[in-house]
């Protein structure tokens, strides 16, 4: 029986671990719209984790056009099906440009960190801009959305995922909503700022920057 119990231990001892997961779950901005999905700001963190030595794979669950009442209603079965260590939110951006409310934009979003965190997924949240045409007061309050629940709820966030891509023309595609290939990296680094951390101490063990905000200016 010893034999038996020790052979039993060193065959559970190398199992190889499943991959821990990350899922992005975003729209058109992370679905690779109009570009080649290879050049896309995903697909270049793939390659960056294997460069960084981080043995997460990426898993994009993104969809042109979604919303954050889209993103909810798929996320149950992503989070059941990939089962990720983290969660990227990138959403809402669809919402705004609708006038779908602020109100139900942010509840939504609030639900999608709840069941992450049930499921021990960590979020991550980008924020989003909306195009100056909106006017300063409605872009500022859409902007804020993700402000007030990032200190509330205690997660990362990049506050505008398109910081230093929206304003350069010859990043962005001939409708001035979607960066081209050219703007990807950029927004890679963006994500990456939050990410890193979470990353670090997810290998380390500890789960301390799923529970405490850091902000990119």
């Amino acid at each position: 029986m010893k034999k038996l119990f020790l052979l039993l231990m060193f065959v559970i001892s190398n199992v190889p671990a499943a991959e821990p997961v990350i899922l992005v779950l975003g729209d058109s901005l992370s679905a690779a719209y109009g570009i080649e999905r290879s050049r896309g700001w995903v697909a270049l963190l793939q390659d960056r984790l294997q460069q960084a030595g981080y043995p997460h794979r990426v898993v994009n669950a993104s969809i042109s056009g979604d919303t954050t009442a889209g993103g909810l209603s798929r996320l149950p079965q992503a989070l059941e099906q990939f089962q990720p260590d983290i969660l990227i939110i990138e959403l809402g951006g669809n919402d705004g440009l609708r006038g779908l409310g602020n109100d139900q934009t942010r509840d939504h979003l609030d639900q999608m960190i709840t069941l992450a965190r049930a499921a021990h997924s960590r979020p991550l949240l980008l924020g989003m801009m909306l195009p100056p045409n909106f006017g300063k007061t409605f872009t500022e309050k859409f902007l804020q959305i993700y402000r007030d629940l990032a200190e509330q709820r205690r997660v990362p966030l990049v506050p505008f995922f398109l910081e230093g891509v929206a304003d350069r023309p010859d990043w962005m595609q001939g409708d001035g909503i979607h960066p081209n290939a050219a703007g990807q990296p950029l927004m890679l680094e963006h994500v990456w700022a939050q990410l890193q951390p979470l990353l670090d101490e997810e290998m380390a063990g500890g789960m301390g920057s799923a529970h405490s905000p850091t902000i990119l200016k």
